[in-house]
């Protein structure tokens, strides 16, 4: 499972989500950036930005 949390791109949001694959979050994460932080367009480099934040969520014990 592939996490990614939006405070590490965008301090103070608490937002993230999990899916099993880089292109369902970098989806749901583009559209979170559209519809809560007013993004109009996203470049390039913000998915870049995106993927490099994807970290592969531990189970806890």
């Amino acid at each position: 499972m592939r996490l990614f949390e939006c405070g590490s791109l965008v301090p103070g949001c608490d937002w993230h989500t999990r899916a099993d694959s880089d292109a369902e979050v970098i989806r749901r994460t583009v559209d979170h950036m559209k519809q809560t932080h007013g993004e109009t367009t996203i470049r390039e480099s913000m998915i870049e930005n995106i993927r490099a934040r994807l970290v592969n969520e531990t189970k806890a014990a």
